[in-house]
């Protein structure tokens, strides 16, 4: 997982058909280590978040089970909506 701020959406009129009806959000990881992580990903989202939120992406096969579909095609999905992150740095 990380945390990330919704800067866009993506539209795709032909896409696979296992992603009809989904929302895809243009996020920018913002708690991650910059030299390994991508400057802008794609997400699903499955609660309605919405440009500028600051919020929580599960990847991998655990972003499927949230949408309960494991045979889905996405690998990032938005899973909260964050409030607030507190955390120190050394």
């Amino acid at each position: 997982m990380f945390v990330g701020k919704i800067v866009g959406s993506l539209w795709a009129t032909r896409k696979d058909e296992k992603l009809n009806g989904l929302k895809f959000l243009v996020v920018e990881p913002t708690l991650s280590d910059p030299k390994t992580t991508a400057s802008l990903v794609i997400a699903a989202d499955c609660i309605g978040a919405g440009e500028g939120d600051l919020v929580m992406v599960t990847t991998g096969s655990s972003a499927r089970v949230s949408l309960n579909k494991p045979d889905i095609p996405v690998d990032m999905v938005v899973t909260a909506i964050i409030d607030k992150v507190d955390y120190q740095t050394d």
